[in-house]
């Protein structure tokens, strides 16, 4: 509590929290306009943006035939394109590197969150981590699907949503909690770069069909979105500082993030329209198959780097790593208050100090 907030006699005291201004943070956060307020909006609506989009991908690409037939001819066309056959073979080691970087990735979330002392917004993380993987695990068992056998009788496992392209991302966009403010649109940016390639990775290998990183990039943009707004509901945001001077370090990540968003949706939009003209069965030309492989790259690359960015821009200026700003009223309260001995703190109460807090 403040300096000038005497406790009511024969009451309970309060601790004090978040630098003495746990009251005036609280009636902040409640505020129709507040910083918190509007924070919480555009992180929900940006949730069930999400939502929706993965329901659209889920019903085109999985429940309709065409859906199917192109993610399909998207991974078999992965052997027409000689530069994933390339990179492939020349790269054995790409499979092992991919697994290495995940493991280190999680050890990088938690390990900075408890250098940085971080110890709530670290747990939060992780349990952001945690939900996107517990949510793509109940999709690939759950979700309704045609039943698919292969060669030999067998039924084929869902990939629909893809495990390793959530956890990369989740990563990626839980750094947002556990770095520093002034470093974060350069470390989520990269790490939002490596994710990508990751999911890149898994339909060149034939792991994933394009669909199935789309869906794990937007399943991990829902969770992280409903997280943040949860974090604003408690108050536990606050307005960032303004940077000084012409220097932005993110803008070696986050221009990169913006070309390969632009780049990889635009041309595979482009794309889509001859490469969904596909015939009812095989045989399929080469051609097409390497098209169709193109194209759900281009998409999943453009759709993953495309999330990265959409999360930075709802914490555009909005810093979680702090307590929450003291509230601050203006007009004749603030006049008849005086200097406070809180330093910017400006309370509702004038200068005799002689009140009660109920």
């Amino acid at each position: 509590m403040a300096s000038y907030d005497r406790l009511r006699t024969g009451g309970s005291p309060r601790p004090p929290k978040n630098a003495d201004t746990w009251w005036y943070a609280a009636v902040a956060g409640e505020a129709a306009g507040s910083f918190s307020t509007r924070v919480r909006t555009r992180t929900r609506r940006a949730c069930l943006g999400a939502v929706l989009l993965l329901t659209v991908v889920y019903a085109g690409l999985v429940l309709t035939a065409t859906g199917r037939r192109w993610g399909d001819a998207a991974v078999t066309g992965r052997r027409a394109d000689p530069a994933a056959v390339t990179v492939l073979r020349e790269h054995p080691s790409l499979a092992g590197a991919t697994t290495l970087s995940l493991v280190l990735g999680c050890v990088a979330l938690v390990a900075v969150g408890l250098i940085r002392k971080r110890y709530v917004l670290t747990g939060a993380a992780a349990g952001g981590v945690v939900t996107a993987l517990a949510v793509t695990g109940l999709l690939q068992w759950y979700a309704p699907r045609p039943r698919t056998v292969d060669t030999a009788g067998a039924l084929v496992p869902s990939g629909f949503p893809s495990v390793q392209t959530t956890l990369a991302l989740g990563i990626a966009l839980g750094l947002v909690l556990v770095v520093p403010y002034r470093s974060r649109a350069l470390v989520v940016g990269a790490a939002t770069l490596w994710a990508a390639a990751v999911g890149a990775y898994t339909i060149a290998t034939g792991q994933h069909r394009p669909g199935d990183v789309i869906a794990a990039a937007l399943v991990v943009l829902a969770v992280t979105s409903g997280l943040l707004a949860v974090i604003a509901r408690k108050g536990r945001v606050r307005p960032g500082p303004r940077r000084r001077g012409p220097a932005l370090p993110g803008l070696p990540a986050t221009v990169p993030l913006a070309l390969l968003a632009l780049a990889g949706l635009g041309a595979g939009l482009w794309l889509l329209g001859d490469t969904l003209a596909l015939p009812a069965a095989a045989p399929y030309d080469p051609v097409q198959l390497r098209l169709a492989h193109r194209c759900g790259q281009a998409l999943a690359a453009g759709v993953a780097a495309a999330a990265g960015l959409t999360l930075l821009a709802l914490l555009r200026r909005v810093d979680v790593d702090g307590p929450p700003a003291a509230y601050r009223l203006g007009g004749p309260f603030v006049e008849a208050a005086g200097v406070p001995h809180d330093g910017d703190l400006v309370g509702p109460f004038t200068e005799d100090r002689d009140h009660e807090i109920s």
